[in-house]
């Protein structure tokens, strides 16, 4: 029970130590790996090449790969599509307060599902399994929120990713000023990497001028009525305030009838 949407992974730098390749290898899911034409050699050493898409630029950062794995997705006629981050550990189903790794791609065809029974739901996804203690009391999912790292994205809508170093936040920001919900999920989480602890990615940029306060302040340009710049965890940070999106409400599909009951899609817990 794999995800039907198709899975893409933006990666550079990082074929020797391939996190979130090797996190969707060891679960059986299927995707393709975005890169860079300077390092196909490298990459296909550790993908299939019918596996990997070469983008026509080198680089240009995180944001112009994005859109242009947006606009193929949109050449292929998917409804949505995933992006995944490259520094992905492993993925998580939280139940009754236990965090159990997953062995499928059941969790993401689950997330699909209870996406496409909305019409205005536009970008879904994870929150970091980091973010969520294990014996905290969390809801199965957030609205209206931040995604980061892991998307599902509707393909059709009117935007594309904008800003450099917080294009996923800005992106957030603005389909939620338009109406549209986004939905971040609890009951499955994703173990990412910190930021600049690996090299490769986005990391060569942050290290190149460690201008943490003008990546906010970027955010709080784009975003004045809802973001301002903090300091937090010795460094400067942007806090944005979702409080504003509370009225946006998830409209469902005519049509659409949700069965009464538990559906564990057929996972089952088990010892290893």
């Amino acid at each position: 029970m794999n995800p039907k949407y198709p899975i893409f992974i933006p990666t550079k730098g990082r074929w020797k130590n391939p996190l979130t390749i090797k996190a969707f290898l060891k679960i059986g899911v299927k995707f393709r790996i975005v890169i860079e034409k300077q390092e196909y050699n490298q990459y296909k050493k550790i993908v299939d090449t019918e596996n990997i898409l070469v983008v026509p630029h080198q680089d240009k950062g995180l944001t112009v790969t994005r859109n242009w794995i947006w606009d193929f997705a949109q050449s292929e006629r998917h409804e949505r599509f995933w992006t995944f981050d490259d520094n992905i550990r492993v993925f998580y189903r939280l139940n009754r307060n236990l965090k159990g790794r997953v062995s499928s791609g059941t969790i993401f065809k689950i997330i699909e599902d209870f996406t496409d029974r909305y019409e205005n739901a536009v970008i879904t996804g994870m929150n970091y399994e980091l973010l969520v203690p294990r014996k905290s009391k969390v809801p199965p999912y957030n609205l209206n929120t931040r995604i980061y790292s892991n998307m599902l994205i509707k393909t059709d809508i009117p935007f594309r990713n904008v800003l450099f170093f917080n294009d996923d936040t800005d992106l957030c920001l603005r389909i939620l000023k338009a109406g549209y919900c986004t939905i971040l999920f609890n009951a499955f989480l994703a173990d990412k990497m910190s930021t600049m602890i690996m090299s490769g990615g986005m990391t060569d940029y942050y290290k190149k001028t460690d201008k943490r306060l003008q990546f906010a302040e970027e955010l709080v340009q784009a975003h004045p009525d809802v973001a301002k710049i903090t300091w937090k965890w010795n460094r400067w940070q942007h806090h944005v305030d979702y409080s504003k999106f509370k009225r946006n409400k998830l409209i469902r599909k005519s049509g659409i009838e949700i069965p009464e009951g538990i559906n564990n899609y057929g996972m089952v817990l088990k010892n290893i």
